[in-house]
């Protein structure tokens, strides 16, 4: 069976990465096997220890992490050489899910962060997690989905997630900025036969302007994740960017691009 691939790089955003993976490894009875990427080439002998010694050391403290959590799940580790994008896109033609972090400092986190979370978002062969980390804030709770005509997969990933974690869904009928003041009758009728197939998920569909003034007045809690098609993967950048989600004004949110 294919794993839930993690990249980590000794940042807290791939702990957090890794321990965002460990319920989704658990709930789809998957092994979670943690990649650490090392360059391709060194200067010099101290140097490959050097990165060799802080991938171990990076890889070591994310299965402390994890086994603190005393969850069911199988850990397998692996440090692997290049481009960190390119070994990862090619990692996920394996892989049940790739999952990285979106915050990270100095040089060993931009190694896998930034610019490597956009091309594995565009690139890879399997869902991407970009899980953003940001423990200052107050608890996240709602998971956002699209529903169009064309995203059934999209929605079907959505679901397993506000199931794996107990959220309730945010229903959109389009991109928030082409809602109009016009209810869609096509859209509700979707929604409500989903909720026949879906009881035990907890919908709220928003197809109007109003709409999401509403929810926005009625509930004060954050997002903690945006479902989004490989169509989409270009909003990846402010999806988890300090502006969030065109939706609302304050979250940062983490996102899984459903690829493959």
């Amino acid at each position: 069976m294919k794993p839930i691939i993690v990249g980590i790089d000794g940042s807290e955003a791939a702990i957090a990465a890794a321990l965002w993976s460990v319920d989704e490894a658990v709930g789809r009875g998957r092994q979670l096997h943690l990649v650490a990427v090392i360059s391709q080439t060194h200067l010099s002998a101290d140097d490959y220890a050097r990165d060799l010694g802080h991938a171990e050391k990076s890889l070591k403290s994310a299965q402390s992490a994890i086994e603190a959590g005393a969850k069911p799940v199988e850990v397998t580790t692996d440090i692997q050489r290049g481009p960190a994008a390119t070994v990862l896109i090619e990692a996920s033609r394996d892989a049940e899910m790739i999952c990285v972090g979106s915050v990270g400092i100095g040089r060993y986190a931009r190694a896998l962060l930034g610019s490597t979370a956009a091309d594995l978002a565009e690139k890879a062969y399997c869902p991407v997690a970009v899980v953003r980390t940001d423990t200052e804030q107050p608890p996240i709770n709602w998971i956002i989905v699209r529903m169009t005509r064309d995203n059934d997969a999209v929605v079907e990933y959505a679901a397993w997630e506000a199931k794996l974690r107990q959220a309730p869904l945010l229903v959109l009928g389009g991109r928030p900025e082409e809602l109009t003041e016009h209810t869609d009758g096509e859209f509700e009728r979707r929604v409500h036969a989903w909720q026949q197939i879906n009881p035990e998920v907890r919908v709220y569909p928003i197809t109007t302007r109003s709409g999401i003034a509403k929810f926005l007045s009625a509930n004060d809690e954050r997002v903690q994740l945006a479902v989004i098609g490989s169509d989409e993967a270009d909003q990846l950048a402010r999806l988890v960017g300090p502006s969030g989600h065109a939706l609302f004004a304050h979250p940062q949110c983490s996102v899984l691009v459903v690829r493959g």
